[in-house]
């Protein structure tokens, strides 16, 4: 791996470990249809982490339930979420290691949030766990994942080969293999990555200190 200068960060499972929560918001909307769809619901979310939940509103409706929504009913469904989800998320512990590493690069290195939660929510989020000094840009949804990577590349003037992606689904993976930047994927039990991607359990790893020196 080339010097890095920028690390980004998905947030669920990532920086926090919120995706229990997301998952139980998103079958409790959904009960009222029963088992069934409930599964193939949680199914979907687990293993499309980094997809928006207006994106997943709108898909589970349209393939599971094969009822068309429009905006104004994604929009309502999202505020639903949001406040079944908000106060749980602040609250949620961190991946272990997460908030020391950050921190202690955040001298050294350009970094960022990159996810599919709304952009506004997440800027709410991180100013409530006292997050937001440490980044030098947060990013969410309606904008996609690959997107904001070409972003933050323009805006801060950086190759793709001194970035590099902490993600823990596949969205995060695609997003950073279309981009051409490294990708460091975060150990779970929903996401099965290619072979040959470089994985670590946490934050914790002795590994992190040669990829991503502390100077």
């Amino acid at each position: 791996m080339k010097l890095k200068r920028a690390i980004i960060y998905d947030f669920d499972g990532v920086v926090c470990d919120s995706v229990n929560v997301k998952t139980e918001a998103f079958a409790e909307m959904y009960k009222p249809y029963g088992d069934h769809i409930v599964r193939q619901v949680v199914n979907y979310h687990l293993l499309n982490g980094g997809v928006s939940r207006l994106e997943k509103f709108k898909y589970f409706h349209d393939k599971f339930l094969g009822i068309e929504i429009d905006q104004a009913k994604v929009h309502q469904m999202a505020e639903q979420f949001a406040s079944l989800v908000m106060h749980k998320v602040i609250i949620s512990e961190f991946i272990p290691g997460s908030f020391e590493f950050i921190k202690s690069r955040s001298e050294n290195y350009l970094q960022f949030i990159c996810t599919g939660t709304p952009e506004s929510e997440i800027l709410e989020i991180l100013r409530q766990r006292n997050l937001s000094s440490f980044f030098n840009g947060i990013y969410g949804s309606p904008e996609k994942k690959a997107g904001i990577i070409k972003r933050i590349a323009s805006e801060f003037n950086l190759s793709s080969e001194e970035m590099i992606f902490f993600g823990d689904s596949m969205t995060d993976y695609d997003a950073a293999l279309e981009m051409g930047v490294d990708f460091l994927g975060i150990i779970n039990e929903h996401t099965v990555f290619p072979n040959g991607t470089k994985l670590i359990e946490n934050f914790q790893n002795k590994k992190l200190s040669f990829i991503l020196p502390n100077f």
